[in-house]
């Protein structure tokens, strides 16, 4: 049923949806890739798709940034929709110097400067994580595709202008990079009980420098996209 967030009506919604953080790059991968392509929803210009890979049924739908944002249009789909599965396509900043510009990460873990758990009744620290088989699936499908990539732990922060030097310590315990909503939705299918993986692409660097331009940042970064695409047709699968 529609929600404060989504207007689409039951069935509009694939089991498996591609999540950006750009709406706009929603529209793009459903342009781009999925036949036959419906729109399903505009509500607060978080677009959203639904249409044929491979001759089976994907979704697409902007999240938003930040943790809270993620939070609100995973869970949404989680509870209301039916979706069992999740795919963060995204970008991230890098921060290992084992990572460089354009590099695909598939991130096992993501570690948080938010508050967000505490929301959900959870005290201490947790430690959310990929579904183990679906993230399988995603570095067997980036293998058949001849794409590289990185497995690790990311951080999920909430300041996107961050202080000088705020990521060193999470650099030198090995995080590959930074971004804003793996966390949040690994909290969020955990709670559902429901799988998510995100598949990043390093857009910048905050040690060794550059910068990719917003063009770039909405329509660039496709093999993290067909990563994404041959993951999701595969789900499910064995």
């Amino acid at each position: 049923m529609p929600t404060p967030h989504n207007a689409a009506k039951p069935g509009e919604i694939a089991e498996t949806v591609l999540m950006p953080g750009d709406p706009l790059r929603a529209r793009f991968i459903a342009e781009t890739y999925l036949e036959s392509a419906r729109e399903y929803n505009s509500v607060r210009g978080m677009l959203g798709y639904t249409g044929l890979y491979k001759g089976r049924r994907v979704s697409v739908q902007g999240g938003g940034m930040g943790i809270p944002s993620m939070g609100i249009y995973a869970w949404e789909l989680f509870a209301f929709y039916d979706v069992e599965t999740i795919i963060r396509v995204g970008t991230a900043g890098g921060l290992s110097d084992g990572v460089a510009m354009g590099d695909v990460i598939l991130a096992l873990s993501a570690s948080t400067d938010s508050n967000f758990q505490s929301g959900m009744g959870l005290r201490g620290h947790a430690a959310p994580s990929a579904d183990f088989g679906l993230l399988e699936r995603a570095a067997s499908a980036a293998r058949g595709l001849g794409f590289g990539f990185k497995a690790g732990h990311v951080l999920s922060t909430d300041v996107f202008y961050s202080a000088p030097g705020a990521y060193d310590s999470w650099r030198a315990i090995g995080a590959l990079a930074v971004e804003m909503e793996t966390t949040g939705l690994y909290l969020t299918a955990a709670k559902a009980g429901k799988k998510a993986v995100a598949i990043l692409t390093v857009s910048d660097h905050l040690y060794a420098g550059g910068s990719a331009p917003p063009e770039e940042r909405e329509r660039g970064y496709t093999r993290m996209m067909e990563i994404a695409l041959e993951t999701a047709v595969n789900e499910g699968s064995d």
